[in-house]
């Protein structure tokens, strides 16, 4: 039997968990510039935690059957799990609260997509207990200095408002809304058009499908719509978030405003946001998030309220779109020296030595086997070790360098 990963999961060889590595800690080092603390969460939670609020569809998660009745999942997403651990075991510190993450998550695919991905790499921020267009600017531009230290190229950032969306879906019936959302969540204009709604109703969806672009050019498209008092101040809120973005930005930011922005995972209530990139005709959705402020509640004790921020970068796909690039390793780590034991009574001796240069922090292999000098040279020069320590019989060490 030759033994493989189950479908969906995959390994991660040296080079690549090198490369990502490096992204990784690129990543960590913008965080922590801008005052975010690294948070470590369990990767199981009850089910019951993931899916609070009907935010997460339970056929979502991975499941697994607890000894008793309950069951547990694999975490999804990291948003709701820093949210419980904030407001259960955080509650004392001081507001706000800037967390970051680097980890895996796990998603059961829809059961058509047999053998689709299941197991993912993120990292991310949350910004927690702290409303208002100030904290949405930091995790915009927090987000696209991640972009620029990456060197990410042909990047853009889309820029939505939940609740704005949500309120120009009320004017279609209850009983079709759902599926009129989800067409424009998935950029499904067949289907959309295909949909039983009246002339005015399918005008109506079409529009907002569409209500993408500039964002001067499609906040002066929003004032043809009949918006109430809460819709006209969500959109005055949006012209302050991007006047106060491009007059702060060191840069100028690619930022497009797309009102038929939806995220998958529904807590969201405010801004929503996906950072994408075109490369080689193909798509690449590198980070998204957006504003929750009612998921905090879900988890508090009294059930108190309170708002929070945050995204989530892919690292699959920022490593996709930065292999053509000069940016990433080209190779796996190497070690500077192998030290060799000439005979079996110098193996005590090649040791010490050995432990003695990683004392320096020096990267070390020892010679374990008994092979050819010639083959011990070839071996070093595949792994593109610089020099040779051969432990002589007396256990002096003699040094060569090789090309």
């Amino acid at each position: 039997m030759i033994y493989q990963p189950p479908a969906g999961a995959r390994d991660l060889l040296p080079l690549e968990v090198e490369q990502k590595s490096w992204i990784n800690d690129r990543l960590q080092h913008r965080f922590e510039t801008w005052g975010y603390q690294r948070i470590v969460t369990s990767t199981l939670e009850w089910l019951d935690t993931l899916t609070a609020g009907g935010a997460i569809q339970p056929s979502k998660v991975i499941q697994i059957r607890n000894n008793g009745e309950n069951y547990l999942g694999l975490r999804p997403e990291l948003t709701a799990s820093i949210a419980r651990a904030a407001v259960t075991r955080m509650a004392g510190n001081t507001d706000p609260q800037r967390l970051c993450y680097r980890a895996n998550v796990f998603r059961n695919p829809p059961q058509s997509h047999h053998g689709r991905q299941l197991e993912f790499y993120q990292a991310g921020v949350e910004l927690l207990f702290a409303g208002g267009i100030l904290a949405d600017a930091e995790t915009i531009l927090l987000l696209a200095d991640c972009l620029y230290d990456l060197g990410i190229p042909d990047w853009s950032i889309l820029l939505g408002e939940a609740g704005l969306t949500r309120s120009l879906l009320a004017v279609f019936p209850e009983a079709i809304r759902t599926e009129v959302g989800k067409c424009i969540a998935n950029l499904d204009r067949i289907t959309l058009e295909n949909l039983e709604l009246s002339a005015d109703l399918k005008t109506q969806a079409l529009l907002l499908f569409d209500l993408r672009g500039k964002p001067e050019e499609v906040l002066s498209k929003i004032t043809t719509f009949d918006l109430d008092e809460s819709a006209t101040a969500t959109v005055n809120n949006l012209k302050s978030l991007i006047k106060l973005l491009n007059s702060s930005s060191p840069r100028p930011l690619p930022l497009t405003l797309d009102l038929s922005l939806l995220q998958t995972f529904d807590y969201y209530t405010g801004i929503v946001f996906k950072a994408v990139s075109f490369q080689d005709h193909q798509s690449y959705i590198l980070a998204a998030g957006g504003r929750y402020d009612r998921l905090l509640g879900l988890y508090h004790p009294q059930g108190e309220t309170s708002p929070g921020i945050g995204f989530s970068l892919s690292i699959e796909d920022l490593h996709s779109c930065l292999l053509s690039t000069e940016q990433l390793p080209h190779e796996a780590p190497k070690s500077d020296c192998l030290v060799i034991p000439t005979t079996k009574e110098v193996e005590a001796a090649a040791l010490k030595y050995a432990r003695k240069l990683r004392d320096d922090s020096i990267k070390v292999e020892l010679e374990l086997g008994d092979r050819s000098e010639q083959a011990i040279v070839q071996y070093a020069k595949t792994r593109r070790i610089k020099q040779l320590i051969w432990i002589e019989a007396d256990g002096t060490p003699r040094k060569e360098t090789i090309d």
